[in-house]
């Protein structure tokens, strides 16, 4: 169908001064090899696009590339049965966008076993979620299969204005869950008390000087973690005998200032949690549970929107920690 038909992408260029983000026309060669032809409706804003799009980012290996790590739309062709045209779809994770071109671009080609048919869910909806949303998701499904119950007591969100932090909120308070979330953005109390906040802290420690503590007051029963560093290591120290943390983030840093303590001592369990090579059914049926039971009650209130064509600019903000929520990129019809 794409043969030597001419679309529209936001390729990502190398030059002497950086990684350039440049509106162009490509052709069929540019998708790469794969099962799935999609027409891209959405892609959205997430930290690995922008280190795709900054010099020393390292998360492209050569340039050219098309970015975008997530994406949905509508199935054109498939030489797989799985799918057909007209389905709905969503894809992240993997190699899109890194070394598979990705979403910032009207058409994408994708490995069968890397789709995910949409149920419950459409494009616009999935795409405000993303591989923030579904890191959400696998974080309270784990805690959830982890024996964590609503009358275990307060779960913490930390990063709570960020993609995995706003919806794990959002999630956990729609399953009856007492929701305590930690941000340092002053100005956010209102909208996360509109997704089920039950109380709004500062950013973790409150007082410095206790990450040093190899244990600290009990305070919560389980934690979605999207921080890491001093955040997490004070986190630990602070769950209920027996309580779970699942923790997917290093905007804290990459190092845990932390004892075996609340390990040997409280019993608590740290989940490490990896979206993207988790295995197609798994990723499948968390989908499935996305547009159901654990459907976000305020994806709305979560999004933002912008053209792709501002990709570079929304990316920055990524970067500056001025953003909030979930952007997502409109890509059909924005070239």
């Amino acid at each position: 169908m794409l043969d030597a038909m001419q679309f529209w992408a936001m390729v990502a260029h190398e030059s002497d001064s950086g990684i350039v983000l440049t509106r162009q026309q490509v052709d069929e060669k540019s998708l790469g090899p794969g099962d799935v032809t999609i027409k891209v409706h959405y892609s959205s804003a997430n930290y690995k696009d922008y280190l795709a799009t900054t010099k020393g980012g390292g998360v492209v290996h050569a340039y050219p590339i098309v970015p975008g790590i997530d994406l949905s739309g509508e199935v054109v062709e498939s030489s797989d049965a799985s799918f057909a045209p007209g389905d709905l779809v969503v894809a992240h994770g993997y190699e899109i966008g890194l070394t598979h071109s990705g979403g910032f671009a009207e058409y994408a080609r994708l490995p069968a076993d890397w789709v995910v048919k949409l149920v419950g869910l459409s494009p616009r909806e999935a795409a405000v979620l993303g591989t923030a949303g579904f890191t959400a998701a696998m974080s309270v499904q784990a805690l959830l299969d982890h024996g964590v119950s609503p009358d275990a007591g307060p779960v913490l969100v930390t990063g709570a204005t960020g993609g995995v932090g706003s919806v794990s909120v959002d999630i956990l308070a729609g399953l009856g869950f007492e929701v305590i979330a930690s941000t340092g953005k002053t100005d956010s109390n209102d909208l996360l008390h509109k997704l089920g906040a039950h109380d709004v802290i500062g950013r973790l420690p409150e007082d410095p000087g206790l990450q040093a503590r190899p244990l600290n007051t009990a305070r919560w029963a389980a934690a979605v973690d999207s921080v890491g560093g001093s955040s997490l290591a004070y986190v630990l120290s602070a769950i209920h005998y027996g309580g779970t943390v699942a923790a997917s983030g290093l905007t804290g840093g990459t190092q845990l200032p932390a004892t075996v303590m609340p390990f040997i001592l409280r019993g608590v369990s740290l989940l490490g949690m990896e979206s993207v090579n988790l295995g197609i059914e798994r990723r499948r049926e968390l989908w499935s549970a996305l547009g159901a039971q654990l459907r976000p009650r305020y994806l709305s209130t979560l999004e933002n929107y912008a053209p792709v064509t501002q990709a570079s600019q929304v990316l920055r903000s990524l970067k500056g920690g001025s953003h909030s929520g979930r952007t997502i990129f409109g890509v059909a019809g924005e070239f």
